[in-house]
């Protein structure tokens, strides 16, 4: 059949007789591999070889780690481990369970021994601390060095959180809270006074588990410890339980004292002894050392000790005497090098003839003829009655627009953009450097307002005076919550005299301050940073490479140690010895310029349980990590779009504010407890909690005031404004600030109006007669220099 062009065409059939050159025709020969590229196979089997090799190493090293810090803390030559027992309500019995503890750990014989128990049973050491409910101070301070918290909770307590009888009780429920901002240890929940009967048994651990577990982390387990077989169970866990510690205590050593003494020197000084386990890190004897509440001192010598409490060298139930203790066989002595030992350095000296201009040279003259030559031919528009000197406070017309220049006004102030501060230099410099300072002593002065200088002296003050002024700061801080930062200008006092330190901002987050401009005198005393994060490198790995020095001059983690602390006052050291019997007392090791004097910023946030106004500027306890000190910080909002932060009256409730203090300098990361002193009777009160955020003089506070005015007459887009000033020539001082409207218009001044302060403006838009006229003005603030450092210093 021809078909032609149409005709179907049939692929051939392949025959079973097919020669070898005709089945491998589609076949590449091997002459044309070799010219194809294809990635080199080997290679990337190499390649995934090495990457299983690297994680391979990373699991060897992690596990590694893991083996010698879980040997380095249950070896026998590791610091006996600080068991905390803390009761969740008043009515647990806590006591009865230390007494189990220790007699099962020394085998009954727990009278008149070391505060160290070394178990040859259980291959343990440890100390076991009773925190006294109600003491908030002392069961901090135990938190801070415990290596295990156990919660002890009874079961004959309520299930019913709104019952009085409830398994946490307020003091429970407040410690808990701190806990968890110094970070929580490894901890554990003992389940007391369960029945013997034990099908109730089981159902009264199922409601305290179920009702408690929502308050401790997910890896807190639950014991019953009424028994002594279950107390036996806990231990043979516990030896074996890697321990949790909080990683900032990893990043210094620290030492708690076993026991304290003095030797007085005879010039109202003296020596402290604090004998203890050195934990977490090496101690060089050129470090300087932080004693708790007391302060930051020098090393005279470090003494290290024989072992009283050690698991070799004891048999069972041969426990040290406390006179055996006393007669401890000193093994080696480091004293400290006095060109390597850390200087006590706290306050930068400053020197009064820093900044003195010296005679200048013929060359510098006649620099300064042309510079001034050459100012004269340039012409400047300004403001009628202007002299040179206020002439240089005015912008140029190539920084400005046109728009801008014509808010430079007579007598009129300078809208700062952040680079210029404007002086009381209207009226014709009428204002000169003493009216600004006797200014400074109106009764809503700059540096101290009325509520700044409330509660200031109440030694002097009647019970009757102490509770008005208490009401006035409540007051004051109702409104401040109700009116932020809203002012009136004074009727007796020029505007332009009492607010001469402010100055308007076009754009709060993107106008231009400079931090080095006008600061105040304590600058001068405190230290800064080229680089912190440099510098905070540099300090750890300086710290790394002490540790790994030589013996003569560190001593190892772990060992029994005697530091002898030197210059220290002797009230102070009396106080330590009395406080020693009823709280630790902890001495920790400094890094580098931990004791210099700066500027420190954390973010706090005020705590549920306290009620009070917290004022900005009040004296304040703070804890930092094991240190602590007295603050009066200034409270900012935590603005993360901007370099500027506004004040803060008060620390109010519900968010994290920025507290900036003058403080010594500590390493974050730190936890941050603030305790509010109620007095010599009375302990402490909890006031807010946080952590150290960063340590830089220049973070820029600002605090804003707002003057107001109310619409007299309206016509379209301009309107009559009253009571904002009470005199022409603060109108005019104000003109170039901007005013802005609550209901959202915007606008500027345009001239006053009368003799009695009232003033013309301008707006885009029409003015509601039920709306407010605001002016918002700044001034940089600053916290206020302690008068003392450290609560025990008093």
């Amino acid at each position: 059949m021809a078909g032609g062009s149409r005709a179907q065409v049939n692929k051939s059939h392949k025959t079973r007789f097919a020669s070898k050159s005709s089945r491998n025709i589609h076949k590449t020969s091997v002459k044309d591999k070799s010219k194809i590229s294809k990635p080199d196979r080997n290679l990337v089997k190499g390649a995934r070889a090495a990457r299983l090799q690297r994680n391979k190493m990373m699991r060897e090293q992690k596990r590694a780690t893991l083996l010698k810090e879980k040997r380095a803390s249950n070896g026998t030559t590791s610091a006996p481990r600080v068991i905390v027992l803390f009761g969740l309500s008043a009515s647990t019995n806590v006591s009865s369970l230390a007494e189990d503890l220790l007699t099962l750990l020394s085998k009954g014989n727990a009278s008149n021994i070391f505060p160290a128990v070394a178990s040859s049973e259980y291959r343990l050491r440890a100390t076991v601390l009773e925190a006294p409910h109600g003491d908030f101070m002392a069961c901090m301070e135990m938190a801070k060095i415990a290596d295990l918290i156990i919660f002890v909770a009874s079961a004959n307590c309520s299930s019913d959180q709104s019952s009085s009888n409830y398994y946490i009780d307020k003091f429970g429920s407040q410690c808990l809270s701190i806990f968890r901002s110094l970070g929580l240890p490894s901890s554990a929940v003992f389940l007391r006074d369960l029945p013997s009967d034990v099908k109730r048994r089981n159902e009264l651990k199922k409601t305290c588990i179920s009702s408690l577990s929502s308050e401790f982390p997910e890896d807190c387990k639950f014991y019953p410890a009424d028994g002594k077989d279950d107390l036996h169970k806990f231990m043979f866990l516990f030896k074996e339980q890697r321990l949790i510690i909080p990683h900032w205590r990893t990043q210094r050593p620290y030492l708690m004292a076993q026991k304290v003494d003095m030797v007085p020197d005879g010039s109202g000084n003296c020596t402290l002894l604090i004998t203890g386990y050195l934990r977490a890190r090496n101690l060089s004897v050129n470090q300087l050392v932080h004693v708790s509440g007391a302060g930051d001192f020098q090393l005279g010598k470090i003494q290290l000790l024989k072992d009283p409490c050690s698991l070799s060298l004891k048999k069972e139930g041969d426990f040290m005497d406390a006179d055996e203790v006393n007669d401890s066989q000193v093994i080696r002595s480091l004293l400290p090098d006095p060109m390597k030992q850390e200087p006590l350095l706290v306050e930068n000296t400053p020197d009064p003839l820093e900044g003195e201009q010296t005679w200048p040279t013929e060359t510098e003259m006649a620099e300064a003829d042309r510079v001034h030559k050459e100012k004269k031919q340039k012409r400047r528009t300004l403001p009628h009655g202007t002299s040179e000197y206020q002439a240089a406070w005015i912008v140029d017309d190539s920084d400005v627009s046109g728009s801008d220049i014509d808010d430079v006004s007579d007598n009129g102030m300078v809208v700062d953009e952040g680079e210029y501060d404007f002086h009381g230099q209207g009226d014709g410099g009428k204002f000169d450097l003493e009216d600004d300072q006797a200014s400074l002593k109106l009764r809503d002065s700059d540096d101290e307002t009325e509520t700044d200088s409330m509660m200031m002296d109440n030694e002097n003050l009647t019970k009757e005076q102490i509770e008005e002024d208490i009401r006035k700061i409540k007051e004051a801080h109702a409104e401040d919550e109700e009116f932020p930062d809203e002012v009136d200008a004074p009727v007796d006092v020029p505007a332009r005299k009492r607010f001469a330190k402010y100055r308007g901002l076009k754009s709060f987050r993107t106008s231009s301050w400079d931090p080095k401009e006008s600061l105040p005198p304590e600058y001068a005393r405190i230290f800064a940073f080229d680089n912190f994060t440099r510098t905070h490198k540099h300090v750890l790995s300086k710290t790394l490479d002490m540790e790994q020095g030589s013996l003569e001059e560190c001593v190892p983690a772990n060992s029994y140690v005697t530091l002898h602390i030197r210059e220290v006052p002797n009230h102070i050291a009396s106080k330590l010895c009395i406080l020693v019997k009823t709280m630790p007392v902890i001495a920790c090791g400094l890094l580098q310029h931990e004791s210099k004097i700066s500027v420190l910023h954390f973010r706090v946030k005020k705590h549920d349980t306290y009620s009070d106004p917290i004022k900005a500027k009040e004296e304040l306890i703070f804890h930092v990590g094991f240190r602590q000190f007295i603050a009066r910080p200034t409270f900012a909002s935590d603005n993360f779009n901007s370099d500027k932060h506004k004040m803060e009256r008060f620390l109010h409730a519900g968010r994290f504010s920025i507290a900036s203090v003058y403080a010594p300098i500590s390493f974050p990361p730190l936890p941050l407890i603030v305790l509010k002193s109620r007095g010599d009777s009375l302990a402490p009160a909890l006031a807010a909690v946080g952590s150290l955020k960063s340590i830089n003089p220049d973070k820029i506070i600002l605090k804003k005031i707002i003057l107001t005015g109310y619409p007299q007459r309206v016509s379209k887009s301009k309107a009559a404004v009253r009571y904002m000033f009470h005199n022409p020539e603060d109108v005019k001082w104000f003109k170039p600030v901007e005013v802005w409207t609550k209901l959202g218009r915007r606008g500027r001044i345009k001239e006053p109006i009368g003799t009695h302060g009232a003033m013309k403006c301008i707006l885009n838009g029409v003015l509601q007669q039920n709306d407010t006229v605001c002016m918002s003005l700044f001034k940089r603030s600053y916290p206020k220099w302690p008068e003392r450092w450290f609560p025990l210093s008093a």
